[in-house]
């Protein structure tokens, strides 16, 4: 178990200063969510990446001394090293402080924060994956030989084999499980969708607000904590229209840049919903400097995903926390069609329910009916499942203004009014 870390944040071309800080800012707040003390940070310009170090040998050297000088037992580096890389710094350091970088850093959050049954596959895999290239540099220190004249072999190299066996077979165990987990999944998401409801995702940046917007629209009180990757499985509850129409809102995992790939493959089928659903809602940090950077990460993933056509309500969020007027006036020039809601207190939620309420209207047929009453069974299901606006009880049977989906059409067909009403 490390307890102080010193985080390291090195400039390439052709990236600049402020975008590392930046990073390094970021890389802090998901050191501090693993419970781990900051002793020191650095950032290094490098001109051109070294392969030994990433850095040059004598700068390497320098950051090992700043580091033992502060009793650090880690350094955590933002930029992603080479399994080679880790271990040079870590033979630099005489094997008395561990070094990591971002993307290990991520998995541990996601491997302590993972619930459900996939979450905890998906990130075992991801970490399999992550280490099998990292074994090789783990078995150096074992140089015993064995007899044997011709045939004489590395004790450390068998045993490097051996793990690398053993992590192969779990790799395809747990590829195995998932896929059995996913299957199940796609079943009880085909039943979902035999009852039409609508539905849309809630995609953001980590620690936006997304868990916050969920239980504000549904009345729900699930986990929403001022943490980096608070929710890792989406969570899907039931919201109500202003016309009464139902549809399912799902809380998805939150982006971070420089995301490892790997985890991004392994939430895939977690982040299907954000596929599958009629609409995002895409919410933002209205008090982060960084806020264009978290949108761009956040809509290049979706795009990686296939969900980069898919309609999407702005939504800037933590307005109660915003104390200069004029960014907000900024931000509205600059994103007229943007909703700014606070979570917290529920300014500007009306207005973002009537927003998701005309799309969903746009996608389903609005008609006027008049449905007998002995088939107060259609009245029912069309309540359940479409939204109705109007409901008037009649002599000839019950008449019905709303919006219908498409499943519906062919039982109220014989029930549908040519003619205006009133």
């Amino acid at each position: 178990m490390v307890e102080r870390a010193m985080l390291i944040g090195i400039t390439l071309p052709p990236d600049s200063d402020t975008q590392t800080r930046s990073l390094l800012d970021e890389l802090r707040e998901l050191v501090t969510t693993l419970g781990i003390e900051l002793c020191h940070e650095r950032l290094v310009p490098v001109r051109k990446p070294h392969a030994k170090f990433l850095v040059g040998s004598g700068k390497a050297e320098e950051l090992i001394k700043e580091a033992q000088e502060r009793n650090c037992d880690v350094i955590v580096i933002d930029n992603e090293l080479t399994p080679a890389q880790e271990r040079n710094w870590e033979k630099a350091a005489n094997d008395k402080i561990l070094v990591i970088d971002r993307q290990e850093v991520i998995l541990d959050i996601f491997g302590k924060r993972a619930q459900t049954k996939e979450a905890v596959l998906q990130v075992e895999l991801a970490r399999l994956e992550y280490s099998l290239p990292r074994l090789k540099s783990a078995w150096t220190h074992l140089s015993r030989q064995r007899g044997g004249g011709s045939m004489q072999r590395d004790a450390g190299e068998t045993q490097l084999e051996l793990d690398q066996r053993m992590v192969r077979t779990q790799i395809s165990r747990v590829k195995r499980e998932l896929e059995g987990v996913i299957q199940h999944r796609e079943v009880q998401r085909k039943k979902r969708m035999t009852v039409p409801v609508p539905t849309c995702a809630i995609v953001g940046y980590t620690n936006a607000g997304k868990s916050s917007l969920l239980n504000k629209l549904t009345n729900s009180n699930i986990l929403a904590e001022d943490k980096l990757f608070a929710t890792l499985d989406p969570t899907s509850r039931r919201c109500l229209l202003p016309n009464g129409q139902p549809m399912v809102v799902t809380d998805t995992v939150g982006f971070v840049r420089n995301l490892p790939h790997r985890l991004v493959d392994a939430f895939k089928a977690t982040l299907e919903e954000a596929v599958i659903s009629n609409f995002l809602i895409h919410v933002l940090d209205v008090n982060s400097p960084e806020f264009e950077a978290h949108a761009e990460t956040t809509l290049k993933v979706l795009n990686e995903l296939g969900a980069g056509d898919k309609k999407i309500i702005t939504v800037f969020n933590k307005v109660d926390d915003l104390w200069d007027e004029s960014t907000r006036n900024g931000l509205i020039f600059q994103f007229p069609d943007a909703h700014f809601i606070s979570a917290k207190t529920g300014e500007g939620l009306p207005e973002l329910l009537q927003k998701m309420e005309a799309i969903v209207e746009s996608e389903f047929k609005q008609l006027r009916l008049l449905i007998p009453h002995e088939r107060y069974d259609l009245v029912a299901r069309i309540h359940r499942e479409g939204g109705v606006r109007k409901e008037e009880a009649r002599d000839e049977g019950t008449y019905l203004v709303g919006s219908i989906p498409d499943r519906l059409l062919s039982s109220i067909q014989p029930y549908i009014l040519k003619t205006e009403e009133s």
